[in-house]
């Protein structure tokens, strides 16, 4: 086993793996459920997908391999559908989309549900599963390549409140030491040939979205930092929204700084919804924790307002206004560049700001609403490299013609 699943043998109701190619994941998992059958006498494990139209499509056959692998052939008992195990136990293979509310309740009395490439678990399954799963000391396994932030699964293990009793954990092929050598050229020529995908399928991160996205993960997840070096210069940047209704769009309230090394970074996301008074308090906690230079904002939409706004909690707080002439597209593009330079690195992960990233084309944005993050983003960066933003001029020389009739 490796060690980076060794946290997984504990008991925990919640038992979650993320990441690429490679990891180990389903074989960790696999392991794991031959253990738990052969320890406890007449164990219960199902394994699911959320669509499973045969059994070549589920673990059946890795588990087996276990089982032989760990010579424990002799204790179980392999039959076409489902295994036999100690203690006249059973391991099925189900699909979700197979149960409604009534009939999931067949599996009440299961120790182990391990929910196999989880990121294609609908809500309503998720919802079904937990409260099914309910014996004493029974446990809920998640295994999965993560495609959206807005996945069911994401959304529970990795959003604003994960759930108590759980280890989570990203694990990607660099922690593997079974890593074999035909997967590891595949990585590298997925690496030159497929750039634009390589960070969802290697690393674990969020699938691109967006054909034709200026940003793309993998150069975002080389360049990542988790220290950062003295700051020069940092700077809070604010894209406040129309309206504070409750579907109304974010404002984007973003922390950025360039290092005494000259290059750019992202410090911290404040993004939020709300009241201008909510988004200014927002905004000045940020000015504060970072103890930063200036708060650039936007003034198309609020104009004189936005600076009332936060000169009213704070006066004389310092301001730069900046007002967009262009398209959003083409304010971020000098930035995008960048970024493929290798000058910015974001010092943590940024999931929300990342994701609306990886929407912005060279036509636009590519999702709902309106990228607040991005444009608070371009904003800060903008602010501080304003060379890469200079409008340039053409010098003429001054010519006086002398007309002869």
């Amino acid at each position: 086993m490796p060690a980076e699943f060794e946290p997984f043998i504990g008991a925990s109701r919640y038992k979650a793996a993320y990441g690429g190619r490679g990891s180990g994941k389903s074989h960790a998992f696999a392991t794991l459920a031959v253990l738990k059958a052969a320890n406890k006498s007449g164990a219960r494990i199902v394994c699911v997908r959320e669509v499973q139209k045969s059994l070549k499509e589920s673990a059946k056959r890795l588990i087996e391999d276990k089982i032989n692998a760990l010579g424990l052939g002799e204790h179980f008992r392999i039959m076409n559908d489902q295994i036999i195990t100690p203690g006249n136990g059973i391991i099925l293979f189900e699909g979700m989309q197979d149960h409604s509310a009534e009939s999931i309740k067949s599996l009440e009395g299961f120790d182990v549900a391990w929910v196999e490439e989880a990121q294609t678990l609908s809500a309503l399954s998720l919802e079904y599963l937990r409260p099914t799963i309910r014996s004493p000391g029974s446990e809920l396994w998640f295994s999965w390549n993560p495609r959206n932030a807005t996945d069911p699964v994401d959304d529970f293990f990795r959003g604003d409140k994960p759930p108590e009793n759980a280890v989570i954990r990203k694990i990607n092929h660099g922690d593997n030491p079974f890593f074999p050598d035909e997967l590891e050229h595949e990585r590298q020529a997925d690496y030159i040939a497929r750039k634009g995908r390589y960070a969802h399928i290697w690393d674990g991160e969020y699938e691109p979205m967006s054909v034709g996205a200026i940003w793309d993960r993998a150069t975002i997840n080389q360049n990542r930092r988790h220290e950062m070096p003295e700051m020069g210069r940092v700077v809070v940047a604010v894209d406040p929204a129309v309206s504070a209704n409750p579907g109304s769009d974010e404002h984007g309230i973003i922390v950025a700084g360039v290092g005494d090394d000259g290059r750019g970074y992202v410090l911290d996301d404040f993004s939020r919804r709300g009241t201008p008074r909510q988004w200014a308090d927002r905004a000045l906690a940020a000015f504060d924790k970072h103890d930063a230079d200036t708060i650039v904002i936007e003034v198309n939409q609020g104009g004189d307002m936005v600076r009332n706004t936060l000169e009213t909690i704070r006066p004389g707080v310092p301001i730069t206004e900046v007002r967009a002439t262009r398209g959003k597209h083409v304010r971020a593009e000098p930035i995008s560049a960048l970024y493929s330079f290798g000058r910015v690195s974001h010092i943590g992960e940024f999931t929300e700001l990342e994701n609306q990233m990886c929407r912005m084309t060279s036509a636009g944005f590519d999702g709902d609403g309106s990228p607040d993050r991005v444009d608070a983003l371009v904003w800060a960066m903008t602010e501080l490299f304003p060379e890469i933003n200079a409008e340039r001029r053409i010098e003429m020389p001054d010519l006086n013609y002398d007309w002869v009739a």
